[in-house]
This record gives structure tokens, sequence and C-alpha cells, in this order.
């Protein structure tokens, strides 16, 4: 059962709650003598006291956050160095780990993702970081065993960087935002509203954390209950599960949309810290005797179920007793969603030909990274499949522990040669079945990871291809109670078996032989590696006084995932050369928007180099001839770009590319309706672009003209709404509107982007 509070609510002793219903006061008066204020209480959660301690504004209403230590991984430390560089980076300020994880087996492009791993290297060499080879460590595995502190902050470039079960308060963002850490600036930010996530209760047997976290996100992603907060986990519940669990649960705790987590600690985890032979990191956590929360989120472990989050979202979620029992009618509203998501009739896609004599078939299960792979739940997994065997059908099983060292232990205590008997394969620690690099499964095909997304295409498909795959969430040990039963869908419930739950020993000889840590020893005489497909950032103008924009998509999904803006997959190679992954922006979902892009950047390069702008897009003469009716505007001193229509884009991946690819088209605009993340609007703000929202009917459609006069002058005086005209349909006015930006956004807006910015305080 999980239960949403309508109202904020006041946690005392860290059990008793009261919610803040009108009769709180007296409440609160009988429970602890004297009820403090509202304002008062909400400091008393231990989101409030990290945030406090790392924050260098004064302010607690306008944050100004300095991290204890960064994370990235080879996707996105490429671009975040190269942009530091630019900036003016001498070294780095504070420990910053490059792991290299997610591209470590993609074969696109010959060299070039080992030539991103050696860039890394060189610059973890140069500039005093630490450098995890491939294969040793998903991202946040590492950052679990090795970097994670009570009390401390971590700022990730990868939306799951969560170690909030440790007692470190992590965010995921766009690479900018580590750029900005890079430099000894700071991440800005209001003060975020918290949310206590109430556990209580034990859950049942067969029941893991990926069942937890799929019943929460589909009780608050839709209705944005968490949406940009943080979560804090109380509760008599959470002592009744184990550190490997609690990480299972926090590290999906991204698909809520919410921006951090942060968990009670107690002996459990000061012994993970033990264990890890860092047992000063261990800090006692627990919320102040009255603690005042803006919603809650209580959730009776006991009755949560194995659950399954069908395709495309994390939040379209069933219990496995549920789809087993509604079956056709389920896959038909499954059908009906997909239609949305695939652009209706690009493909024709099904999955009721999945049922077999009633029961459903899938061709795929893969238990992988920063969610599936850990020591627990592959050792669960085993103990389900123990004596038994996968099949020599369509069906197969891929586990990838997490790290080197969990891989290392799962071979000592035999779990990998029990699943290695079962017929399943084992690999090391990769993120790629995460995003579509990695047991790509068939066209048509069905695939249950126990991972954190199941986004359209994100396994690997390509629908322009004709291509369709889908990706459905599940819990290890229900992955490996359907492969005990040979691709049957199954719950772990509803097998027999003695979970035998061996102890971890963490042996951290693995990482001091093979990792290199340069710490506070940078040495500024080595060569940087840059291999062929190494780009820097292209030159971005400023912001001129007024613009011009086409609008060149449209997409009116509910959701637009950061996926779907740039695909993930075979693309990831590209990440370090901005201009060769643009050419893939939108490609999955609008094949149209790099061409039509590109026409009207050709107008902005011509007036940038001082050539006719006329001559370069001759339909934008007639644009002008509109507009001087009205105006006097030189089209010499006017940006012309491009901008795309999205409901709510954002959701997903941190990865900056989905702007920044934007940009280097002429992109200098996204219209919303909402954003989806925080992160994916400072990625647009970091990269120059305008964070515009309308509500209402459009007054445009794709390929209008839209012409915002003084657009400059707005950013300046912090103007949130702005006047903006569809230019062919005689000069129809509307307004946008902009949220509130902090001075450093708005600078950010008017010198064009990030690197701008920097380069002009140097």
């Amino acid at each position: 059962m999980i239960k949403l509070y309508d109202n904020g609510v006041y946690l005392v002793n860290g059990t008793d709650i009261v919610e803040d219903n009108g009769e709180a006061a007296a409440a609160l008066a009988a429970k602890c003598g004297q009820a403090p204020s509202k304002e008062e209480a909400a400091k008393g959660t231990m989101a409030y006291s990290i945030l406090e301690a790392h924050n260098t504004s004064g302010n607690m209403k306008q944050l100004q956050i300095k991290f204890d230590k960064l994370t990235s991984h080879d996707i996105t430390f490429v671009g975040i160095i190269q942009t530091a560089r630019a900036s003016g980076l001498e070294k780095f300020p504070i420990p910053y780990v490059l792991t290299n994880c997610h591209n470590s087996l993609c074969a696109v492009g010959g060299t070039i993702n080992e030539d991103d791993h050696m860039f890394g290297l060189s610059c973890a060499k140069k500039y005093g970081g630490i450098y995890v080879p491939p294969h040793q460590a998903v991202i946040h595995q590492y950052a679990r065993e090795m970097l994670a502190e009570g009390g401390k902050m971590i700022l990730g470039s990868d939306s799951h960087t969560r170690y909030g079960a440790l007692g470190t308060m992590a965010m995921g963002e766009g690479g900018p935002e580590l750029v900005k850490q890079l430099l000894s600036r700071t991440y800005d930010i209001n003060m975020p509203g918290v949310i206590a996530v109430y556990l209580t209760g034990k859950p049942q047997k067969g029941v893991g954390p990926q069942d937890i976290a799929l019943a929460i996100i589909g009780a608050v992603f839709a209705n944005g209950y968490v949406n940009n907060k943080v979560m804090e986990f109380v509760g008599d519940g959470v002592a009744n599960l184990s550190a490997d669990f609690r990480i299972g649960v926090d590290v999906m705790t991204t698909e809520t949309t919410c921006l951090s987590s942060i968990w009670t600690t107690d002996d459990k985890i000061k012994e993970f810290y033990e264990i890890h032979k860092r047992p000063e990191g261990y800090k006692e956590l627990k919320p102040a005797d009255v603690a005042y929360y803006d919603g809650m989120v209580y959730v009776d472990l006991s009755t949560i179920k194995p659950m399954i989050a069908m395709p495309f979202h994390p939040s379209n979620v069933y219990t496995i007793e549920e789809l087993n029992a509604n079956l056709m009618d389920i896959l038909d509203d499954v059908e009906k969603r997909a239609l949305v998501s695939l652009d209706n009739n690009k493909v024709n896609y099904t999955l009721k030909d999945k049922v077999h004599n009633g029961r459903l078939y899938v061709e795929q299960g893969v238990i992988a990274g920063c969610a599936g792979g850990g020591f627990e739940n592959v050792c669960d997994a085993a103990d389900i499949l123990r004596g038994k065997y996968i099949g020599a059908d369509e069906f197969s099983l891929s586990v990838y522990p997490s790290s080197q060292p969990v891989f290392m232990e799962l071979v000592k205590n035999g779990t990998i040669a029990d699943l290695m008997e079962t017929g399943a394969t084992v690999r090391s620690a990769f993120c790629g079945p995460c995003f579509g690099a990695g047991d790509v499964p068939p066209n048509n095909g069905l695939s249950i990871r126990h991972s954190t997304r199941n986004f359209p295409n994100r396994e690997g498909s390509k629908v322009n291809n004709g291509q369709i795959a889908s990706v459905a969430l599940m819990d290890a040990r229900s992955i490996a109670a359907t492969a005990a039963n040979q691709g049957y869908l199954t719950a772990a419930t509803d097998i027999d078996v003695d979970f035998k739950k061996p102890k971890y020993f963490f042996d951290s000889a693995i990482y001091e032989n093979r990792v290199y840590n340069g710490w506070g020893n940078a040495k500024p005489e080595t060569e940087v590696k840059f291999g062929p497909n190494i780009k820097d950032w292209p030159e971005m103008s400023a912001l001129t006084d007024n613009l011009v924009l086409k609008v060149v998509s449209e997409i009116h999904d509910p959701v637009t995932t950061t996926d779907e803006l740039i695909p993930s997959g075979e693309t990831s190679s590209f990440r370090s050369n901005p201009l060769g992954l643009a050419e893939f922006t939108l490609s999955r979902k609008d094949p149209a928007y790099v061409g039509r892009a590109k026409e009207v950047q050709a107008a902005e390069k011509a007036r940038v180099a001082g050539e006719d702008i006329f001559a370069a897009l001759p339909e934008v003469e007639e644009v002008f001839n509109t507009i001087n009716g009205t105006f006097n505007v030189s089209p010499q001193e006017t940006q012309i770009g491009s901008t795309i229509f999205a409901v709510k884009p954002g959701d997903g991946s941190a990865r900056e590319q989905a702007a920044s690819c934007q940009k280097v088209l002429g992109g200098f605009a996204n219209i919303a309706n909402e954003y989806a993340t925080k992160r994916y609007r400072s990625n647009l703000i970091n990269w120059g672009m305008l964070p515009f929202l309308y509500q209402g009917e459009l007054p445009f459609e794709n390929g209008d003209y839209l012409f915002i006069k003084d657009i400059k002058k707005a950013i300046e005086e912090k103007n949130d709404t702005i006047k903006a005209y569809v230019v062919n349909k005689g000069m129809k006015e509307f307004e946008l509107h902009l949220g509130n930006l902090t001075e450093d956004e708005r600078d950010i807006i008017e010198k064009g982007c990030l690197i701008n910015y920097y380069r002009s305080q140097m």
C-alpha cells in the first residue's frame, strides 16, 4: 500500500506522523509539548542540514552549492573537460572520478571509444583526477564503494547519481554544471521542497528493491508529486532493508523526477563502510525530533508485490500478478500507449504475439548496471536459478556484475559458476544494456531487465529502419524466476527458494592495482591525448537585441525523453564530436529536423560572417519585410535560429547533448508547456538557449517564423513575460514566459553559452 499525503506533514521522533491539516498545532503540542513553527521544523530534515553545510550564499532560499566530489563516465567527461579547458581550467579543485563504463563495448567508429579513454587518462594525470579503466566498475558502483561519505554531496554527469542510502546527497546534472564546479563556481538553485518517504513493514520473500522502486515511481511520476524535490527516506521499515536493498531503491528515485535523495543511516550502513575499508565515511543521519516535510509518500513494504514496468516508461507499472491475470487487456493498453511514443503507424507494434497458451513469453532477461548488478541481487537470482536451466529456445539471460570487486566475490563464493551452469552468460561491469549498447533484443523482441529505463528504442532498435523491440523493467529475482521457467513471466514470490544471503567481502586491491589516482598530484606538463573524433565546440554567437526563430519541429507526446531528443546506443560514440553527434538529433522522433535546422542556420552563419543572409536563406527576406511593416529591425543585427516545441521535454538522462546538439545546429530556444526535469532546463540555459514556456492552444505550427523583439532587454530587465509574434500569420501576437532565472543564467544566455560566459571573465 502506498499513500500520498495531500498536505505537508510533521514527523515527530522519526516515527509519529502529524498531517498539516489545520489541527497540527494541537497534535504537535500533545506529542512534544511546544509546537515549533513550520519554518523552524523544516530545518529539521536531513536534506536541510546537508544543503546548509554546502551552501555558500548565506541565504537558504537561494542556494549556491559547492560539492565535495564529482564523477563522470566516458560518454560525458570529454565534453566536460573540453568545455572547462576552453574556460580556463588549470587543475581539478576537488576529487573528480572519470569512469569508463558506457562506451566500453561500442564498436562504432573504429578507435574512437578507446581514444576517449586515453583522453580521460591523460587529463586525470594533467589535472589531478581519478581514472577508472573500462570494465572495472559502473560509475555509480564505484562511487558507492569509493566516494560516498555521510553528510557529503556528490555531483555526477549521469542522471542516476544517487547515493542517498549511504548518507550522501548526490545529484545528476548535465556537463556544464560540473564545469562550474571544476572552475570553483557554484550550483545555483532555490531551496527545493523535501518529501518524506516513510517506509514501514518488511518486504515479502522474493520482493526486491526494484519492486519497491517501481511501486513508488508508479505512484508519484504522473502527478509530479516529487518533481525537482528531495526524497527523504525515513520510518521503521528502513531498518528492515539491507544496504544493497536500499541502494537498489535509491538509484531508481531518478525515475520519479526528484532532484536528489537522502536516507536515515544506521548500523547496516556503518557496516557497509567498514566492509569497504572506509569506516571514517560513515555518519549517522536522522531527522530532528520534529521535522516538517512538504508531503509524504507512505509505503507499507509488506504489501508490495513483484512489479513490472511495461513499455515504454518506468511509471507504466503493474504487479506481475495483475498482468498475468489481465494479460490481453493490459497488452492492449500498452499498445495504445505505444502509438503515441512510436508516432502511430511507423511500425507495427504488438506484444500480443508473446502470449503462448495464456502466458507471456519473453525472449531475453538482463540483470545489469547500477540498479541490477549489485552483489545481493545477483546472489538472490542465482539462488532461484540454482539447479535449473534457462532452456535452448529464444530466451537468453545475461548478468553484468556492477564492479570487478563484486564480480570477484561472486566468483569466489561460487555464484558465477552456478549462473553459468544454468545457461546464463556473465559479462564485465558495463552500462550498455541500459542505453542500447549491449544485449540489443531482436526485432519485435521483449526483454525483461533489472536496469533503469525502458524508453522507446533505448534498448537499441531503430524505428526509422522498421525495427522495434520492447523492454519491461523487473527485479532480478523475478527475472530469475522467469528464467527458471525458460522465458514465461513468473513472479519471484511464486518460487520456493532458500535465499542464502552470503556475506560480502570487498577486495580493495583490485582498484589499488588498476585505478589511476592523481588527486592532489596534478602533472601540468602532461600532454592531453586527442583522438581524431575529439573536436572542440564550435563558436557560438552572443544574443542580439531581437530574435527570429523558425519552428522546425513540433512534438505533442505527453513527455519527450532525452533519448528522443538525442538517441543513445551507438550514437554515444560521437559524443566527443559535437557536430558529428548533432547529425543524430531527433533522428528517431523527427528525421527531417536536422535538415530543417541547418537551412535556418545558414542564414545565421551568413549574418555572423557579414554576408548576405537573404542569399543564404531566400525565404527569410519576406520574413523581415513583414516584420519591418510593424517594427524597424535590421536583419544584420538580429539573430536567426530555430526552435522546437514539445509538451514536456527532458525526461530521463542528464545528457547535456540533448540541448547542445540543438544549439550547434542553430537552435536558440525551446518552447514547452513545462520542462520534465530541472537538469534539462539547466542544459538549455548553459548552452545559451531560451527555455520558453507557453500554455494553451499553440498560435504557431511547424514551419512558422516567430519574431521576438527586445529579447536581450527583457533578459536584462528580468522580465518573465515576453511578447512574440507569428510572422507569417499577420504578426499574430502571443506571450511566452521564461520562468525564474538566476543572474548568472541570464548572463550565460546573453553571452551565448557557458563557454562564452567564462571566456568573458578570463
